[in-house]
């Protein structure tokens, strides 16, 4: 055996044979973000066979404080190609398969079904459900991971387990809109939480692989960074008729599982700065801001600011503009904003949502 995994090898418990089953493993990875690059990192380092990236994000500067795969001279390029690089740099003998483009219905089982273990390291409830009905089906093992400011959550689905079948959908049986519950672009995170999260999604696939110990199988686990609290939950079936899983390939391709837009079916449009700037000179255009007070950096255009939290009480009684433009950090909470505009005004008001948001526009507002 190589002298690279030498200190593994002595560890009680593990040896050759462990090692064995690790270098015949292959496990898939989707994301290589916060989650992602801690596991992609430690699969590399023990020693996984093969490992398949599917991530179809460039690398950015907002991403750097987490995603310690990357680094500013790497902002503007594939994720998948900067891993590829670093990854095979650091041990040569893992095989490191690309997929460059966004996990969807109509590649997710073709993907899944060459692969052992499954890590969900995704940021949105569409591709988390989408991957869940995928390995139900497939019936591979499922690792999956969720953060959001200081807490992160951490569970194995695997089919196999005693005859007990659980998966996501026993948590949360149904896909929340997109704006029901908090991401992280509008949340936030501390940088070290997903890699916390991430390290351990990494050793349950580890102990998954080589039978070392029981992983967290039918088991929920909670951690609370700024106390260090962990607790476990064990994940029971949901009564019958809670949810209903594809029962085949052809009912898996006809499900919708891509995030919601609050501006889906509406008469609400999303518009660059441009688009914006052009409304504002043109006049009877008014701009609200729906971040909270303390949120930076300032908007420079003139606007009034009535935060997401008090929409609905702190909203003017009536807007005499005809053309509403809401902005937000990232273009999320202005599309749910919009929305509530929307069924208020009844098509009485032009309403748009500023795409991308602040973030994707600073210096330009």
């Amino acid at each position: 055996m190589s002298e690279r995994y030498s200190r593994q090898l002595v560890l009680q418990g593990f040896g050759v044979r462990s090692q064995n089953k690790l270098s015949k493993a292959s496990i898939l990875v989707i994301g290589a973000g916060g989650l992602g690059c801690p596991a992609l990192q430690y699969f590399t380092g023990v020693g996984i066979g093969r490992i398949g990236i599917v991530d179809g994000d460039h690398v950015s500067l907002s991403n750097l404080h987490r995603q310690v795969l990357f680094n500013t001279a790497d902002i503007g390029k594939l994720k998948t190609e900067v891993a590829f690089q670093k990854l095979t740099a650091a041990n040569p003998e893992t095989i490191i398969e690309t997929f460059p483009f966004a996990i969807k219905a109509d590649n997710c089982l073709d993907l899944l079904e060459n692969y052992d273990v499954i890590l969900d390291c995704s940021d949105n409830f569409g591709t988390r459900y989408l991957l869940n009905d995928a390995c139900a089906l497939l019936n591979k093992p499922l690792i999956f991971a969720a953060v959001s400011a200081w807490e992160g959550q951490i569970a194995v689905f695997d089919n196999n387990e005693n005859g007990l079948r659980t998966n996501y959908r026993d948590l949360f049986p149904n896909q929340p809109g997109s704006h029901e519950i908090p991401n992280c672009e509008e949340n936030g995170v501390i940088g070290v939480l997903p890699g916390v999260i991430g390290t351990m999604q990494a050793a349950e696939a580890i102990k998954l692989i080589t039978g070392i110990r029981k992983p967290l199988i039918n088991q929920l686990l909670n951690y609370n960074l700024l106390d260090q609290s962990i607790y476990i939950i064990d994940i029971l079936p949901a009564p019958a008729g809670s949810y209903e899983l594809p029962a085949d390939r052809i009912e898996f391709s006809t499900r919708r599982y891509q995030e919601i837009s609050a501006g889906t079916d509406s008469d609400i449009i999303e518009i660059n700065v441009e688009e914006m700037h052009d409304l504002i000179n043109k006049g009877s255009t008014i701009v609200i801001d729906v971040r909270e007070i303390h949120e930076r950096p300032s908007l420079s255009t003139k606007h009034i600011q009535v935060p997401m939290s008090a929409f609905d009480s702190s909203l003017p009684d009536e807007i005499n503009e005809p053309n509403i433009v809401l902005v937000c950090q990232h273009g999320i909470r202005s599309l749910a904003a919009a929305e509530k505009l929307r069924s208020k005004y009844h098509g009485q008001k032009n309403i748009y949502s500023l795409a991308g948001g602040i973030a994707r526009w600073y210096g330009q507002l």
